[in-house]
């Protein structure tokens, strides 16, 4: 009896059992990458400099294109709080096992970024945000002594 590899059965059966395999495989490896990326861990300190160096530098270049401000800023920070939210789940390892929702990451975003902007491009902050910035930050540092 001679097997003719090139017979439509032959071809058939040689493409289910292969197909079968790679399917289960690539299953299971799709499997093992979802539970893989279910384990995230709090944003640590170097993680916020990072984030917070890059919202500023982001600031600092879309001022000098004469970006508007404000949607600068508000790029910048919602870049911020998605980055932590999507890579962190919300936590930040200072704060424990706390999971900051949205608008808080983002409003710590906003002032972070400023603060960063401020050491990195002054002349791109326009007075009265850092008048602001300024007056937050005394307010934190009288609350913190407390």
């Amino acid at each position: 009896m001679v097997i003719n590899f090139f017979s439509k059965k032959f071809l058939k059966l040689l493409g289910v059992s292969l197909i079968i395999p790679i399917t289960l495989f690539e299953i299971n490896a799709i499997n093992k990458q979802v539970k893989a990326e279910n384990k995230t861990i709090p944003a640590s300190e170097k993680d916020l400099f990072l984030y917070r160096q890059m919202g500023a530098s982001y600031l600092c270049i879309a001022s000098k294109a004469e970006v508007d401000f404000k949607k600068g800023l508000g790029i910048a920070s919602a870049t911020f709080t998605n980055v932590i939210i999507g890579k962190h789940g919300g936590a930040i390892k200072e704060l424990g096992n706390e999971k900051l929702d949205e608008k808080k990451l983002y409003n710590a975003g906003l002032f972070q970024i400023v603060g960063s902007a401020l050491n990195i491009c002054p002349e791109s902050i326009p007075n009265n945000v850092k008048s602001d910035y300024e007056k937050r930050l005394k307010q934190l540092v009288k609350e913190s002594k407390k």
